[in-house]
């Protein structure tokens, strides 16, 4: 299916998903460095055991709780980055989510100036998609966002044609009294709603052993796959997984976390198939780290070096990018957190290069940039 709409916007089967794990996800449990023995010893309770951790290579592990994503990485589909951050040393939450969003110091979010900086694409109604209930700072500045919950909210009335119909003829009296210049956006927002209204009329439901988690972030990939699969034009959607603050007891407020996160990332894969995924990458973030050495409440504290997941379409899988500067406490920054050694804006510059971003310097103003990740 290929969709066209009436102005010209063309759906070009690419499409970016951010996942944002808001909180502080702890990448030393989520990618523990089993082969690091500094690791051990500072987290002799919290500390995932060798003989329990999935090996990715001589260094790394996943966590038990990510075994969904075992498979994809050893089949190339998903790739690791670790002791990846932004510049900010606050450990804010509020500050470093403000600066990773806005991607620096600029005014505006990054995905809105990736937005505004692909080659040869004419912003359409559904270009950004954000699923939940708030508008993500990094799309700030985007031509337009559409913030949604499900397919549902997307909608005029219980009878969306009569409705439309109205609306063409009131657009077409306004645009012809102010030059057209209102038609594209009208045409394109009005298309938007008939296509969603077909979707609803027959939705494309999950392919058949994708195990969505029946919450709400599985509901939100699962809103994404079907609207890429419905082919209405999404350049970029933006989904949330809250929660990863883990001061006191860690294991039991993360673990399903990374359960959720794992399943819903596998039957999004498995969702998709290998055609609708060849045009597909997502990015899975998280504003810091953790401190490396556990606290006496069996949690960590605010650090900064974290890791990044990448999925699909340019995720270089199969491997851990990283380089890794070891938690020996003499090589740790600040009060004993894992330094940060790749910028996250150096993952996601290819990725959006690969995403027709022309200038990755107008999306991250002010970022001189790094050499490759070894």
């Amino acid at each position: 299916m290929t969709s066209l709409w009436s102005s010209g916007v063309r759906d070009d089967r690419r499409t970016l998903v951010v996942v944002f794990l808001r909180g502080g996800a702890d990448g030393l449990a989520l990618v523990p460095p089993i082969g690091d023995d500094a690791y051990h010893l500072a987290r002799p309770t919290l500390g995932v055991r060798a003989r329990d951790a999935i090996r990715l290579d001589d260094r790394f592990s996943l966590h038990p709780r990510l075994a969904p994503l075992a498979p994809l990485f050893h089949d190339g589909t998903l790739g690791v980055v670790h002791a990846v951050g932004s510049d900010d040393t606050t450990r804010s939450h509020f500050e470093a989510q403000d600066l990773m969003e806005h991607g620096g110091d600029g005014g505006g979010g990054w995905l809105g100036r990736f937005l505004r900086e692909r080659n040869g694409a004419q912003p359409g109604a559904l270009s950004a998609v954000a699923l939940g209930e708030e508008f993500p700072e990094s799309l700030r500045g985007a031509p337009s966002v559409t913030v949604m919950r499900s397919l549902d909210d997307f909608a005029v009335d219980h009878d969306d044609e009569p409705m439309l119909r109205a609306l063409e003829s009131l657009y077409d009296a306004d645009t012809m009294a102010l030059g057209g210049r209102l038609a594209p956006a009208a045409r394109d927002t009005l298309a938007a709603l008939r296509r969603l209204t077909q979707l609803r009329a027959s939705p494309l439901r999950p392919r058949a052993g994708a195990d969505y988690p029946a919450d709400d972030f599985g509901r939100d990939l699962a809103q994404v796959a079907r609207l890429i699969k419905g082919r209405v034009g999404v350049a970029v959607a933006t989904v949330d997984l809250g929660g990863w603050d883990s001061h006191v007891a860690q294991g039991t407020l993360i673990e399903p976390l990374m359960e959720r996160l794992a399943r819903g990332l596998a039957a999004f894969h498995h969702d998709l198939g290998r055609e609708a995924l060849a045009g597909v990458t997502v990015v899975v973030m998280t504003e810091f780290g953790r401190r490396v050495a556990e606290n006496a409440s069996f949690g960590t504290d605010h650090g900064r070096g974290s890791m990044m997941l990448v999925l699909g379409d340019g995720a270089e899988g199969g491997r851990v990018r990283a380089r890794w500067p070891g938690l020996e406490s003499k090589l740790l920054d600040g009060p004993g957190d894992v330094p940060v050694t790749t910028d996250y804006r150096e993952v996601l510059a290819p990725l959006l290069a690969r995403h027709g971003a022309r200038a990755v310097a107008r999306i991250f103003p002010g970022w001189p940039g790094l050499p490759a990740v070894a």
